[in-house]
């Protein structure tokens, strides 16, 4: 170890020389070779690195290129060493040689306990810095999180509204319903109905079937009171609760003829109160069951989408996050907005944590919703290419500025105002893509459309 040029530097000049000499001990020389990385972004920043000699270019990805953001060619700059005073700090730029020369990299450990023997106070004001720059980070993060979270809580809710109520009130109209339905029976048999003829009402009744096309409002509208005229024609009661029901499943006049063939005097009028109550019963008992299938349908997206009882590294399917993700965001998706699914047959499923990818997922739509403001067409298409599966998510907004598009992952750049979107962005999902999947993520902007491309490989090429 050279001590002497250790000593000519201004950043050693509070250490004696057995304390630099302890410091060097426990370091190592490390030369520099131009164009091989020392260190990586988003990497433990577990070792501290003094330049002694020659230069490091600090290198960061910033959107589909890679930008030199700073170096380090004045002997006694220095960089990472951050896990000595916290246990979560990475490097924040890849350290790549640019000029020969060499550095002194000392063990972040080392530096941490020399620190605090040599320079109590100063360690201490160091790690209350960090501290308090995390805590700060993380109650900021943790706000976003909770406005996501309320705003994904407050789209489901608006989801699963519309079928829980739709089921409520199916069933309060099956109370109503089945009380017309004993009502008539009891009438039938007071009107002295005999086996044959309820035998024959019941073989028509299994005759109606719903119409091939729904009538429009108008035409349905004219179907009732034709049923209701022929009612009143025939003394028939509670036409204003029969007409509806018949006319709906599709009853015409001729039909009805034929139940007065069977059905004559006071057992008539009962006995199509008996039909139409049947044919209601069995209409509401339909909805609820296709509304409980829609509340069912969205736990099992939310379930889904959460990754519930999965471990983290699973192999996931891809449709299956970005349908559930859609489930989730359901309430942006308003009668402006089409969306286009472009499924790959062939597209295998993949290695990956897929409670981050749905973050990813909800990200991208989001912002795609929200640049079409309630206007446009969201495609989605997945497809293999390799051995990598590629997701698209483009919309048909005014575009992104090539400016923007530029900085879209830098870390806190932002076009929303406070409080919109999800709170995650572009430059937190590169990370997940890429440092957690070892992928790619692009933009392909052009005025009129914005295509967000992410690329997976099918096994996982990064670590956690």
């Amino acid at each position: 170890m050279d001590l002497p040029s250790l000593r000519a530097l201004p950043l050693f000049d509070g250490l004696t020389d057995a304390q630099l000499v302890e410091l060097a001990a426990a370091g190592a020389e490390v030369r520099i070779t131009p164009g091989v990385a020392l260190f990586g972004e988003g990497e433990p920043a577990d070792s501290w690195w003094v330049l002694v000699e020659g230069a490091v270019d600090l290198v960061r990805r910033i959107g589909r290129e890679t930008a030199v953001v700073g170096r380090m060619d004045v002997p006694g700059r220095w960089a990472g060493g951050f896990r000595a005073w916290d246990q979560h700090g990475v490097y924040l730029a890849t350290g790549r040689g640019a000029l020969d020369g060499w550095l002194l990299r000392v063990p972040a450990d080392v530096l941490r306990d020399r620190t605090s023997a040599w320079f109590p106070f100063g360690a201490h004001l160091v790690e209350g810095v960090f501290g308090t720059a995390r805590a700060i980070e993380s109650t900021a993060r943790q706000r976003a999180s909770l406005l996501t979270l309320g705003t994904l809580a407050a789209g489901l809710a608006h989801e699963i509204n519309n079928p829980a109520a739709a089921a409520a009130r199916a069933s309060a109209a099956l109370e109503e319903a089945t009380g017309a339905l004993v009502s008539s029976v009891v009438r039938l048999v007071d009107g002295g109905v005999s086996g044959a003829q309820f035998g024959a009402i019941e073989a028509l009744r299994r005759e109606i079937a719903p119409p091939a096309e729904a009538l429009g409002p108008l035409a349905m509208a004219d179907h009732e009171d034709a049923l209701t005229d022929w009612l009143a024609d025939h003394d028939v009661d509670r036409d204003w609760m029969i007409a509806p029901a018949l006319a709906a499943a599709g009853v015409d006049q001729a039909w009805c003829d034929r139940a007065a063939e069977v059905l004559a005097g006071p057992t008539l009028a009962p006995g199509l109160e008996w039909v139409a109550s049947t044919l209601s019963v069995a209409a509401l008992l339909a909805e609820v069951k296709d509304s409980t299938r829609r509340v069912s349908e969205l736990v099992a997206a939310v379930k889904s989408y959460s990754q519930m009882d999965r471990a983290s590294l699973q192999h996931v399917d891809v449709q299956e996050g970005l349908e559930s993700t859609l489930v989730m965001l359901g309430h942006k998706t308003g009668p402006g907005i089409q969306v286009v699914r472009r499924y790959g047959a062939a597209v295998p499923r993949i290695e990956a944590y897929a409670g981050e990818l749905n973050q990813v997922w909800t990200n991208l739509v989001d912002n795609a919703l929200d640049a079409m403001d309630g206007s446009g067409t969201l495609r989605i298409e997945t497809r293999s290419e390799g051995a990598d599966v590629v997701v698209e998510i483009s919309d048909t907004g005014p575009g992104m500025a090539p400016d923007v598009a530029a900085r879209a992952f830098e870390a806190f750049f932002t076009t929303k105002e406070v409080g919109k979107g999800t709170g995650l962005g572009l430059d937190t999902a590169r990370r997940i893509v890429v440092d957690r999947h070892g992928g790619g993520i692009e933009i392909d902007a052009r005025p009129g459309e914005t295509v967000l491309r992410v690329r997976i490989p099918v096994r996982s090429r990064a670590g956690g």
